[in-house]
Order: C-alpha cells, then structure tokens, then sequence
C-alpha cells in the first residue's frame, strides 16, 4: 500500500464513516456525534457539509441501502465495514456520484482501515446495484411503520414519508434583532410560523452574533406550537414536565412565564441553565420522577411534552427509524400515560394541561388521552388551534410533518372548577 493510495480520499468521507460506524454500533444519536466529531477535525465548509449530507443521508436511507447490499455481503460482515459500504452505496445509488470515483474514495479508505478487506469493499461496491422496487425501498421504511404512517395521515402519508427523506432545513425563534443581526451577517431569513423563521446561514450558528447574543434560539415550529398552544402565560407560573434541556421552558419564559422546568434527569439542566443565561431568561429547575405525582405546588398552566418514541422527527433525526419497533410503542405509551396522570394532578381547577409528542402513533397521542379521559371525567379536551398545518382529530390536532415540520400529536385538556 502507497502513500498515494492512503492520502487519495477525501477527509470529509472518512469523518463520515467513522461518525455512521458510532451510530450504527453505538447507539448513539447522529446529531452530537457528528457535532462532536466535526469540531475536533476543523473542515473545510464544504467538505463539513459533505460529512454532514453522507451521515444523514445514509440515515435516511438505510433500508434502501440495506436492501441493496445485503445480497452481496456475509452475515459475519463486519459492522464498521457495513458502515464504509452503507456511505459509499449512499453515494453511488442515491447521490448518483459516478461509480469509479466513490469505489476509488472508499476503496482508498478501506486500505488503511480494514487492509485486505478492502477487495470486498472495491467487489461489493462495483456490483451494488438499486434493489427491487417497493414501498419500502422507495419510502426507506419498514412496513409496519408505512402503516403508522397511513393510519396517521390518511392520504397525505406518503407526502410525509418522502419528506422525511430530505435533508432538515434550519428553524429559529429568532427576536426583531436577530433577524436583523442574522441578515447582516449574509443569513437568508425567511418568514415561517410566527416568531420561528426559517434560516440559510452565511456562517455556523454559534459564531453569528445573534446566537451568541442571545437572539436566536433552534427549535421547530411544530414544537414552538406546544408553547402557543398554552396561552397567554404572561405574569403565569407554568410547569414545564418533563422538560429535558429546557429549550421549551425558555421559550415560555421568552413569553413572560414565570417556569418551573422538572426532569428526573439533573444533567439536563446544567445545559438548560447555560442556554437560558445565554437567551438571558430565568426559570426554576427541580428534580422529579413524574412516574409518581410529585411534591410540587399545582399551577394553572401546566405543560407535559412527554418522552416518546420521536416518531415525528424522522428528518431531523433519522437513526430513530432503525431502532423504532412496535414493543418500544406500546412501552412509551405506558410511560406516558404515567406521567399524564402525574401531570393531572398537578393542574388546579380551572387550569390547563398541554400534553404533546413529537410522535405520530396512534398510541402515543389519541390513544393515551382516550384511557385518561375515561379515567378522569373532572377534564375535558377543550379544542386547539395552531398556526402549523395540522389534522384534527377528536382530541386534539396533529402537525402535518411537511415542509421541514416535526410530526407533534398536540391537545390541551381544562380541568372542570
């Protein structure tokens, strides 16, 4: 093996294999991942923006990938070879890079990874080929989750499902001045849904002066709909359950609430607190197992964005999809539906509760409120209107997760005085 051969790929490939393999094997999340690995390489932009588009794209179409390798490959293959082979059949099958230069790059880079298994990398790639047409391989989903997604949104499924194959475009909460301060910069800023603007950024998020100044903050609008959907809250104490890293609690509290954010997982909110300085917001933080009512003081507004399965995030986060199976459903909706009942008793009479996922299962949303509200006659589903397109059901609406849209399942309940 020459020096040539070791030197003749493109680093952003490489980065890309390496971050896919961490996903694939590890189980970890896409985005942090890639985040972290980037931060140490210092890339050029464009071939950041190469890692970037092999890492989600071969996310987003593993399956199809999948398919069309399988045929080719041993059961023992491997797994960080799966994931160079996965990268380089993204590249030949859906990006339609000519074939002799993606087996050249990742021929290259399995020479001075895998050695001799890089004959298998150059055979396999050669001769990989589309699979057999179906809905699965056009939609890059399992069949049980084309159903899901039939039985979420009728004859707009399938407008869904191929949007998820799209790369995410970047949504920001954004004040007066940071939409000033972004365009200045050379951002493109584009109306959305309210104060969420849809950005093209002329440099990295954290280094423009808007977010480091406070005026910009990432969230999709389909997950902003939530914390409209409860109201006016100015001058309110609010509970924010479940609140995770507090992106919700800050933008309540951008509202005029006055926030309790509650998780049971304390790491959360270091990184909730550091966020919040930097929009220069306050909120409360406490530690809580909301499987149990907790010892917390009741509020007329109070928000459950529930841990769910992610269902409605496939864009942005398209890992979700390999790991999802019908069991991790049915466990998430019993968790849910444990924290609802937490939730409830929490709210005073008179009160609000806004219970959301960014899910699309019958069972996670609809399904879950229908035992409750057998349950608990003392609440009342009491109607929701959101700016985001959306479909209504009897309980609440579903944000139709198009255009860039999460898939949220939203309803606000009002406890009887």
């Amino acid at each position: 093996m020459t020096d040539d051969a070791v030197s003749s790929f493109n680093p952003a490939r490489a980065l890309a294999v390496r971050v896919l393999a961490q996903v694939l094997i590890g189980e970890r999340f896409a985005a942090p991942t890639l985040d972290e690995a980037l931060s140490k390489a210092r890339l050029s932009t464009r071939d950041a923006g190469l890692a970037t588009h092999i890492v989600y794209g071969s996310l987003r179409y593993h399956l199809t990938l999948e398919r069309a390798l399988q045929p080719l490959l041993r059961s023992n293959t491997q797994n960080k070879v799966k994931a160079l082979l996965l990268a380089g059949a993204f590249e030949k099958l859906i990006l339609e890079t000519p074939g002799h230069a993606v087996v050249n790059e990742y021929v290259n880079l399995a020479k001075r990874d895998f050695g001799r298994l890089s004959g298998l990398v150059n055979a396999v790639l050669r001769r990989v080929s589309a699979p057999t047409p179906s809905a699965e391989t056009e939609l890059s989903l399992p069949g049980w989750l084309i159903t899901a997604f039939e039985n979420a949104y009728g004859e707009g499924a399938e407008a869904v499902m191929r949007d998820f194959l799209q790369p995410s475009p970047l949504w920001l909460w954004l004040t007066g001045q940071g939409v000033r301060d972004l365009e200045s910069e050379g951002a493109a800023v584009e109306p959305g849904f309210g104060d969420v603007y849809r950005v093209t950024l002329a440099k990295p998020l954290r280094a423009s002066s808007a977010f480091v100044r406070g005026e910009a903050q990432p969230i999709n609008p389909a997950s902003f709909a939530a914390v409209e959907a409860l109201g006016d809250v100015r001058g309110e104490r609010v509970l924010d359950l479940a609140g995770g890293a507090g992106v919700k609690a800050a933008m309540l509290a951008a509202r005029g609430a006055h926030v309790t954010s509650v998780d049971v997982d304390a790491r959360k909110h270091k990184a909730a607190r550091e966020n919040l300085s930097r929009l220069r917001l306050q909120a409360e933080f406490l530690d809580a197992d909301l499987r149990e009512a907790p010892r917390i003081e009741g509020a007329d507004f109070v928000l459950l964005d529930a841990p769910c399965t992610g269902s409605g995030t496939l864009r942005a986060h398209p890992e979700i999809k390999l790991r999802l199976t019908p069991q991790a459903v049915e466990e998430m909706a019993a968790l849910q539906a444990q924290l609802l009942q937490s939730a409830a008793s929490l709210v005073r009479p008179g009160g609000s509760l806004l219970y959301s996922v960014c899910s699309v299962m019958e069972h996670e949303g609809p399904g879950v409120l229908r035992v409750f509200l057998q349950r608990h006659p003392e609440f009342e589903a009491s109607g929701l209107s959101i700016a985001v397109p959306s479909v209504q059901d009897k309980f609440g609406v579903r944000t139709l997760a198009v255009g860039g849209l999460d898939g949220f399942y939203l309803s606000k309940l009002r406890r009887l005085p």
